[in-house]
């Protein structure tokens, strides 16, 4: 079996971050992947949550949206919009959030929105979808997204989704209710808010991952732990039950679209 890739030891460390969750609000992509790869392997009474209203959702595949007809078909229940905000997320009944964006800055406040001006875009983004009330009331939060310079800013295109605002106890004066972001996982390493300050810092690194990469990455003066710890490598099993996974959701994936 060929050697793990960046983003296969980002979506496996994050699978790990679900270990001992009882319930997960799943974005679409990578936080799906890792999601539905943590069910698989270590944490098969977690129960995925999606913002369609599905409860319980149990894919044979990766989805391809959330209106994707696999996560009805195979949920323990299905409800309203409302009913998932209201009654699951904003009443802390989630406790982790999953999330992704295209930008993200040093106090883990994302952006989905658009590159560049707001009135004249680069590039305009899918959006917000249901990710700033994920992140403002989910007990905890965990992000995952590529590093590099276009994507970890020293300043937000836009902000779409509140991480830590400009720090300190700037989201809980906003009346965030949830915990905040708890690690933000990356092809490089890991990186854990500051108690205090609430500003990311390098924690980990994965296997043959050098610290100058990481700064070349990050549109900040990164802060770095004291003790930088490495990331245990991928195991075979991990490995080959994310392949296994991501081969089955092409295969079917091209079998609906050409029949």
């Amino acid at each position: 079996m060929s050697a793990a890739t960046p983003d296969e030891v980002m979506t496996v460390v994050a699978a790990r971050a679900l270990r001992g969750k009882r319930t997960c609000f799943v974005g679409i992509g990578a936080p799906s992947a890792a999601a539905n790869l943590a069910r698989r392997l270590h944490e098969p009474g977690l129960v995925l949550i999606y913002e369609s209203g599905t409860i319980g959702s149990k894919p044979d595949v990766l989805p391809l949206s959330i209106g994707d007809g696999e996560l009805a078909e195979t949920a323990d229940a299905v409800v309203s919009v409302p009913e998932i905000f209201s009654y699951w997320l904003q009443a802390g009944r989630i406790d982790v959030g999953f999330l992704s964006a295209a930008q993200i800055d040093r106090f883990a406040n994302l952006n989905s929105t658009v590159i560049g001006p707001y009135e004249r875009p680069r590039v305009r983004l899918p959006g917000a979808g249901g990710a700033p009330e994920i992140a403002a009331a989910a007990r905890e939060v965990v992000i995952l997204m590529p590093q590099r310079l276009e994507t970890f800013v020293g300043r937000l295109d836009f902000v779409t989704t509140a991480g830590f605002l400009d720090g300190g106890d700037a989201r809980t004066r906003a009346g965030c209710t949830g915990g905040g972001p708890s690690r933000v996982i990356t092809d490089l390493g890991v990186l854990t808010p500051d108690p205090a300050t609430k500003e990311l810092v390098l924690t980990a690194l994965h296997p043959g991952v050098d610290l100058g990469d990481v700064r070349r990455a990050t549109g900040w003066p990164l802060r770095v732990a004291d003790r930088l710890e490495d990331t245990d490598p991928v195991t075979d099993e991990e490995l080959a039950t994310l392949r296994d996974l991501k081969a089955r959701t092409a295969r079917a994936h091209d079998e609906a679209l050409h029949g």
